[in-house]
């Protein structure tokens, strides 16, 4: 059984949380993993905030995220 943990990137939302991009199998399935990792004094881990979309329903989400206006439009 070949089980999927690739991670694809990171961003920092703030000085102790990131949101970290997975592509991941779980229960058989595999998805994008879109979660919060936190870093703190109190704890250092994976947050419940997050989603996790099938694979299979990642072109039509990435359609969806291409469509959003990032007011940086137009600047040069």
């Amino acid at each position: 059984m070949n089980v999927v943990e690739e991670e694809i990137g990171r961003i920092r939302k703030n000085e102790s949380t990131e949101v970290v991009i997975r592509k991941t199998e779980f229960r058989g399935s595999v998805g994008v993993d879109i979660r919060e990792y936190l870093t703190s004094e109190r704890y250092t881990g994976w947050s419940k905030n997050g989603v996790r979309i099938p694979i299979e329903l990642w072109p039509e989400f990435k359609a969806i995220l291409d469509r959003v206006e990032t007011g940086d439009e137009g600047r040069a």
